[in-house]
């Protein structure tokens, strides 16, 4: 019974000679029986190509055994499917109506593991900071809020690290700060619409708000991810996103890092 409802794998040995053939003959004699297949999936070989043959074949199904319903049977695809291959089936003809995705769904191989270190920021109301021979392992001292800052369009165009005890930015101001990486040079953005990124719900050893489900995570993180612009999104030579901190903040990591070469 729970064959005829099932995508069928028809590349285990050859798909036009076998497996598409043998497919055709099983729908065929369980739709005499009350059942109807639901497709098949290929998991080798030129997918869209392979797609077009095999929906010719369905069609040719439909009009021999008048069976229209053969001709819109689903054409699975899978095959250790990336970002760079569904880019490719974008751009190609093909028949296809589902496409598994496996490995690269629950791999990162641009990135196979994330290295996180937990650093203190702040004692006793005190900001520290982590030195490092290097830049990118030095830590950014201080309790911070993160504000995201969108451009007219409303897309998100830079984060911006601020003190705790910063006011927020006000729609239509001038603020002075530094990018992450080019800390030498003082730039001037205009603030537009503003979120807040952080939101405290652990604190002292307990959990002081309500948590997220995980759906609304979830919903959340789709949201982000859609209000970013297409330059940031682009597989290939994205636009780098920008992270900044206030001039305030700024001046305090200097600061520190100049206290510590006086010791």
């Amino acid at each position: 019974d729970a064959l005829p409802i099932s995508l069928m794998l028809v590349d285990t040995y050859s798909v036009m000679r076998s497996g598409v053939p043998n497919f055709c003959a099983v729908a065929i004699a369980l739709h005499s029986l009350g059942y109807r297949a639901v497709g098949v999936r290929l998991d080798s070989g030129n997918l869209a190509k392979q797609s077009l043959k095999v929906r010719d074949i369905f069609r040719t199904c439909a009009a021999h055994f008048e069976n229209p319903w053969f001709e819109t049977l689903t054409i699975a695809v899978s095959n250790n499917i990336s970002e760079e291959s569904l880019l490719q089936l974008m751009h190609e003809k093909n028949e296809i109506n589902a496409i598994g995705v496996g490995t690269h769904l629950v791999t990162c191989p641009l990135q196979p593991s994330l290295g996180c270190v937990y650093k203190l920021v702040q004692v006793n109301g005190y900001p520290r900071m982590k030195l490092s021979e290097e830049q990118e392992k030095m830590t950014i001292p201080g309790s911070k809020i993160v504000y995201r800052m969108h451009d007219q369009d409303g897309h998100p165009f830079l984060d911006l690290m601020a003190l705790e005890d910063e006011p927020s930015p006000g729609f239509g101001q001038e603020i002075e700060l530094h990018v992450l990486g080019k800390w030498d040079k003082m730039k001037k953005v205009t603030s537009g619409a503003t979120d807040v990124l952080h939101h405290v719900y652990f604190k002292d050893g307990q959990v002081i708000q309500k948590l997220p489900s995980i759906s609304e995570m979830r919903t959340h993180a789709q949201n982000s991810l859609n209000k970013l612009s297409a330059a940031h999104k682009k597989l290939h030579n994205p636009q780098p996103y920008k992270v900044a901190v206030t001039e305030k903040l700024f001046h305090l990591l200097n600061n520190l890092k100049r206290a510590s070469q006086l010791q």
